[in-house]
Parts: structure tokens; sequence; C-alpha cells
């Protein structure tokens, strides 16, 4: 890890979904003038969270979903496309949260840049939250690792992953010198906020690593036009935390609570040094001996080819086509031109 200035951003989404991106990149300009590194931008910020889903009825909400879908990305795509050239630019690392569309069901993905824009982790939140499962599918474990960046080793999880100690394990013993953290904000009020200050404190002591934290924001205007009931706005206020932690557990500077802005502090590697050197959760703090941490990191697919045995013919798995070919179980012709490759993480 070098020593660099990072950002955390808390900045407003586009809600009519068309600018978020814009917003995105005016943002990473912003910051590449202060001489930023790193900058971490809120949970599902493209083209924006479900806020919605949050205060109004399931049975009411299907109009706002399909729109989501309309919205949401694919990846790789023009969107990708575009962040990965911001990243090029501003020599800059970048995490960004998205709703990423795979074929019928939508995901809550975190994506990380390289500063000469490689996407180098593309990992979907395993769980969603509460309301969250009625609008994402759920991840698998093959995002479950830390990636080589420009800045130093990059490890990222999204909200409420925080209170799932496995998973922060997982990144622990990846050797993360850097965690970037995200949240939606503008929600639930005061006591979200200090949620997160606890949460993502006690993972920079427990993992001995930095914590670059981003959440979102909403204006008054904004909260309007999702909920016209006054007693449902208040539920997406508060919430806001956007920080920068130290290994030992210090704010570096000070945390953004209301409104957009950018909470901007230098790294200084040794710290991670000098607090491993105390306590390294999986080095020599760790009891291999008595606890241990099975992770499944193969991607889940819908369709496996069966293998088969030695001494087993074509026809033996297969069917024949009309056309006199053999066709495997799945029903893919047997020819390497028309074989389909599964898609995977």
């Amino acid at each position: 890890m070098k020593r660099l200035k990072a950002a955390a951003v808390q900045i407003a989404p586009d809600l009519s979904g068309s600018g978020t991106v814009d917003r995105v990149c005016a943002a990473v300009e912003k910051a590449a003038a202060q001489g930023v590194e790193l900058a971490v931008f809120p949970e599902t910020l493209i083209p924006y969270y479900p806020y919605f889903s949050f205060v109004v009825p399931p049975v009411l909400t299907g109009k706002e979903h399909l729109r989501l879908y309309e919205q949401s990305i694919e990846i790789p795509g023009p969107v990708t496309a575009r962040l990965a050239q911001s990243a090029e630019a501003a020599r800059m690392v970048l995490v960004v949260g998205v709703n990423e569309r795979d074929g019928g069901t939508l995901y809550n993905t975190q994506l990380v840049f390289d500063s000469d824009g490689s996407l180098v982790l593309r990992r979907r939140k395993i769980t969603p939250s509460y309301h969250e499962r009625m609008i994402w599918g759920q991840g698998d474990g093959s995002g479950f690792r830390t990636v080589n960046t420009a800045v130093g080793r990059v490890g990222a999880l999204a909200c409420w992953e925080h209170y799932n100690p496995l998973a922060r394990f997982a990144l622990m013993e990846g050797r993360e010198e850097i965690h970037c953290a995200q949240f939606p904000g503008s929600m639930v009020g005061q006591i979200f906020a200090d949620q997160i200050a606890a949460t993502i404190r006690h993972h920079a002591l427990e993992s001995g690593c930095f914590v670059i934290n981003s959440t979102g924001w909403l204006t008054d205007e904004q909260i309007a036009s999702i909920t016209s009931d006054t007693k449902l706005q208040g539920a997406l206020r508060g919430g806001c935390y956007s920080a920068i932690i130290s290994p030992e557990g210090v704010p570096l500077c000070d945390p953004i609570t209301e409104g957009e802005g950018m909470a901007i502090a230098e790294l200084d590697p040794t710290l991670v040094t000098k607090r491993k050197r105390m306590l390294d959760s999986v080095g020599h703090y760790a009891r291999p001996d008595i606890f241990s941490l099975l992770i499944d990191r193969e991607p889940r697919v819908n369709v496996r080819s069966k293998p088969r045995s030695s001494g087993e013919s074509r026809l033996d798995h297969g069917a024949v086509n009309s056309d006199g070919t053999h066709s495997d179980d799945a029903g893919f012709p047997n020819n390497a031109a028309h074989e389909e490759a599964v898609p995977t993480l």
C-alpha cells in the first residue's frame, strides 16, 4: 500500500436515473483536482437506491420497480465503459454501487475500477436486507475476495453485510488494507448513522485496515417525490455518515452527516502495520486450530454440463437432433461453433 489521499463521496442521485452517471463523473473530476487517488460512492447510487421500496407497500411498487429495471445497467455496458474512462482519465481507483440487471433479475452490485480503468472487482450483495428482498436477487460467494489496485489491497461490502462477521472475516483473510463500505443514506434517522459509525469503526479495529464509507443523500424535493405522506418522509431522512476511519478506529476527518460533499483524508500505510503488530485477526491473534471458515467462492449457475465417465459414448448422454447431429443434456449441439458459455462473475 502507498500513502494516498482518499475520498468518501456523499452525493444525491438523479431519481430520473438518466443523470446519475454524469454526477459521478463530475465528482471524480472534482476529487482529482484535490489530489484524490481513491473515491468511494454510495450503495447502488447508479441509477439510484430503491428508496420507494422502504416506504411504499409492496403491492404498490410495481410501476417503480419496472422503472428501476429500465434504468439499471448491464455489465459490461455503456455505463461501465464510461466509469472506466473516468477512472483512467483521473488516474483514480473508483468504487461505485450500481443496480445491475442480469436477465430478469436485478442485483445490488459493487464495482471496483483500478486507476487504469480496468474493472478488477464485480460483486453482488449476498443477502438483500428487509424491504430490498422484493427488489434484488441474492449474490453468491464469488465476490468475497480482495483485489490489488494502484492504491493497495481493497475489499468491499454493502450495508448490512457488515453485520455478517463471517463475510468481514473473509475479507480480513484476504489481507485487505483498505475497506470500502457503502450504505444508502437518507433512511431511518440518526440511529442508522450511529450504527454505521459503530460498525465501520469496529471493522477498522478488527481488520486493522482503513475504512472508507460512503452514504447517499436525498434532498427535501426528492423525498417529497418518493412519498407525499409527511410521516413516511421522516423515514427518508438521517442515516448519513460518510467518513474515513484509520486502522486504530480513529476518524481521520470530519464525517459528513447532511448534504452533499466529500470526506477527504490522507492514508498512512504505516498505521496498518502499527495496528496489526498489536492485533492481526488472521495472523498472530488467530486460532485456526480452534476456529476456521469455509468459503464457497464458486459462481452459482443454473446450467452445468454433466461430465462423461470414461467409456461412455456420446449417445449415452445425448439426443439426436433432426439434422442428425448429437446434443448433450442441455440441448446444445455438440459443435464448438455453437457452444454457449454460461456467464459467470
